[in-house]
């Protein structure tokens, strides 16, 4: 089991240590102190010298975004580590394709040696166990797989029974104090849930309800529940509409376990998707409500009733460009009617509107075709010196004249029917040989978007040969007016002003700043 490790001097040792509870199953074996005493007894008997010790405990080897195997691996690119040991291979991750990354690729690139006691594995030298690697890791990976959907379908089971299988319940209720999955009400928070009913059922609005709250500096259920919030903003510890609206539409309040909301892509991914409706799982009578049936109903009523009010997305000049000075983000913006009835859009500071009363930042409401304008100035003015019709329309008549020349050409046309043809064949065939198992998926993807992007790039100018034909008169004519048409449109150009522009920022005094994707020069 054990090899020989013939220069003990030359290496620089770390080993790593994974447990997560999936692994608790296969027996007390798996415990970190076994792990750790076993790969003691190795080092001691070669006279190894360890650099440090990663232990990992509670992480899946699905994913190796682990705290301390990331540590590991930063301290190989330090060139601290130059030897990996592990109990085995399953400790190491689970996942097979990023298992044989690391043991064929990263290690090796790195000069590192990777040895797995149990599994007899040692990439240092040549051994039938080292050919048999792969076979493992994919094992490895079924088990991690089949462990996944046996969770899964435990964890289902549990909530079709209405037990809560959650972290923390909604808020308004707590964890049981004797009974595991089972939640009751908390009495400190329950007060809140009901005033919140109650100022709905009054005809008060969801971001009402939540300004006022913020006025009263009322914890938010984050806040309450003491969660951290890894990255905080300017919404943070403040109640939104958003969290007020969830609020008033969860059945939770009524006696019914509500889970399923979100389910995980895979077994191999942390990130969660959210599920219809109707996929959730919903058992009802699983414990005291909060509020009753006939209050709930009705606020779902009044709830519904405003759907069809909610302002409608406009399209402006300036959309995804315009930002608040402040506080970073993007200005939404708003329709004022007129009095001859017409429409007038004006931007406004969406934290400040919000959260009004909070007094994160301010409302920096302006008419949007007074920025329009700013920006469109200040664009012609940059621009001035380049757009000008005498050093545009010799390029137009090049255009003109290369687009006509290239639209009387038979033999360019039959060619490029050609190399249309002979790239979807060479589709075919890359499709083939990643079926057979020739290309990986790697190379398969990089050869199949080139050759697509080269055929699609072929189709359209094929598209474009079909054209009139035009005397040196209309060519001169049709120019001149493309020119002009230019000229006209160009500061006003959204496709040219996403070119030009980074960002446009509004400050709370109404100053406009406009930030170029090119660096200006003084006399811009």
């Amino acid at each position: 089991m054990y090899l020989e490790i013939s220069n003990p001097m030359d290496y620089h040792v770390g080993l790593y240590i994974r447990l997560s509870k999936e692994d608790e199953s296969e027996g007390p074996s798996e415990s970190v102190n076994n792990q750790q005493s076993l790969l003691n007894e190795f080092v001691r008997q070669h006279r190894l010298t360890v650099f440090d010790t990663y232990v990992d405990d509670g992480w899946s080897g699905t994913s190796f975004d682990r705290p301390n195997f990331q540590r590991m691996i930063a301290d190989i690119e330090a060139r601290k580590v130059n030897m990996v040991i592990t109990k085995d291979l399953s400790r190491l991750g689970r996942d097979y394709i990023l298992t044989g990354h690391y043991m064929e690729r990263y290690f090796p690139e790195h000069r590192v040696r990777y040895i797995s006691l149990l599994d007899g594995i040692d990439t240092g030298v040549d051994s039938t166990a080292n050919d048999i690697t792969p076979f493992r890791a994919i094992m490895n990976d079924m088990y991690a797989k089949d462990i996944s959907k046996k969770i899964s379908s435990v964890k289902h089971d549990k909530q079709r029974k209405g037990l809560f299988i959650g972290g923390k319940p909604v808020y308004g209720y707590k964890m049981h104090p004797a009974e595991k999955n089972r939640i009751v009400i908390d009495e400190d928070a329950a007060p809140m849930v009901r005033r919140i009913f109650g100022m709905a059922l009054e005809g008060v609005s969801c971001r009402q309800i939540a300004t006022q709250l913020n006025a009263e500096g009322i914890p938010t259920p984050a806040a309450y529940a003491g969660l951290p919030v890894p990255n905080p903003g300017p919404y943070t510890g403040l109640w939104s509409s958003e969290r007020i609206s969830d609020m008033l539409q969860n059945e939770t309040y009524i006696g019914s376990m509500v889970q399923g909301r979100t389910r995980k892509i895979n077994y191999k991914s942390r990130k969660c998707i959210k599920q219809d409706r109707r996929d959730w799982v919903v058992v009802e009578g699983t414990h005291e409500p909060i509020i009753d049936r006939e209050t709930f109903d009705k606020v779902q009523a009044l709830v519904n009733s405003r759907r069809h009010t909610r302002s409608r997305t406009y399209d402006f000049l300036l959309k995804g460009l315009i930002f608040c000075y402040e506080c970073g983000y993007p200005l939404a913006v708003i329709n004022r009617k007129t009095a001859a009835g017409g429409d007038r859009l004006f931007f406004v500071c969406r934290t400040y509107q919000r959260f009004t009363k909070a007094g994160v930042c301010t409302s920096h409401t302006i008419k949007e075709e007074t920025v329009n304008q700013a920006v469109v100035e200040k664009v012609r003015e940059v621009c001035g010196t380049y757009l000008q019709a005498d050093r545009l329309l010799p390029q137009a008549r090049r255009a003109v004249a290369r687009a006509l020349a290239e639209a009387d050409n038979e033999k360019e046309s039959n060619a490029l029917k050609a190399k249309i043809d002979s790239l979807a064949a060479h589709l075919d065939k890359v499709y083939m040989d990643k079926l057979s198992g020739i290309l990986d998926e790697a190379d398969f993807q990089r050869i199949y978007g080139k050759v697509k992007a080269d055929r699609a790039a072929l189709e359209q100018r094929l598209s474009q040969l079909d054209r009139p034909d035009y005397s040196p008169a209309e060519q001169a004519d049709l120019a001149k007016k493309l020119t002009e048409r230019f000229l006209e449109t160009a500061s006003t150009n959204r496709e040219l002003l996403v070119s030009l522009i980074d960002r446009v920022e509004l400050t709370a005094d109404k100053q406009i700043i406009i930030k170029f994707r090119f660096k200006q020069t003084e006399t811009d």
